[in-house]
């Protein structure tokens, strides 16, 4: 699937603790704009979402994941890199246990290599830091 062709179908994990938000750092490169985003990934076919999400976070940062509640479902089209994308993005929310908790990831993911940390929530709410997709401030 080339996901700047196609629809995507991604899911996302969302994981709070002491009113942080953990999320993975990312930087567009044309915008030359630092943003965050909840971890997760591709959803393959045939593969329901709540096991795509547990099989990202065991792949990105070796941890297993408790999955509390479904959120919702939400439709995003953006632009990254200069390239248009289109998702469907299932949200759930999530606990880390707490032998796999960090204060910092680093996550290598095909070519991408980043770092995933614990942000404030009200860091994004007031807008001193970018959080995408939008509809993710319907869930925090």
């Amino acid at each position: 699937m080339d996901k700047f062709k196609e629809i995507r179908p991604v899911v996302l994990g969302l994981v709070i603790k002491n009113n942080k938000l953990l999320v993975g750092e990312g930087f567009d490169k044309v915008k030359k704009l630092t943003f965050y985003r909840c971890l997760g990934g591709g959803i393959d076919f045939l593969e329901k979402s709540s096991d795509a999400l547990k099989r990202e976070f065991k792949e990105e940062i070796g941890a297993d994941i408790v999955i509390k509640n479904f959120l919702g479902i939400s439709e995003n089209i953006f632009t990254y890199n200069g390239k248009n994308a289109h998702e469907l993005v299932f949200f759930y929310l999530i606990d880390i246990l707490d032998c796999d908790y960090k204060e910092e990831y680093h996550i290598i993911d095909g070519d991408s290599n980043y770092k995933a940390k614990w942000v404030d929530i009200d860091e994004f709410k007031n807008g001193d830091k970018i959080l995408y997709p939008e509809d993710v401030f319907n869930y925090i």
